[in-house]
């Protein structure tokens, strides 16, 4: 995928995101969560009240370490869609 495309699809992505109103399972909001912060290149470490989740937060940054930005794109598109499709 051509990289204008594939920041195209990604701000699609994270739109889609932001406009769902409905809780989303937690597994999947680290995925999204770990997978933004690296196709961002955010390096912020989570800054929550709540010891547990940063914790949680923390473990997720740490599994996707070795992907690019492209890839943490590509993956984040990929579990967008697959949450919007099998959540039905």
């Amino acid at each position: 995928m051509a990289t204008s495309d594939l920041d195209r699809d990604f701000q699609k992505a994270v739109e889609s995101i932001n406009k769902h109103t409905e809780p989303f399972p937690a597994d999947v909001l680290l995925r999204l969560y770990a997978y933004y912060k690296r196709a961002t290149n955010d390096e912020d470490r989570p800054s929550g009240s709540k010891p547990l989740i940063n914790a949680f937060k923390t473990n997720a940054l740490f599994q996707t370490q070795h992907l690019s930005i492209d890839q943490a794109k590509e993956l984040y598109i990929e579990t967008v869609n697959h949450y919007f499709i099998y959540r039905k």
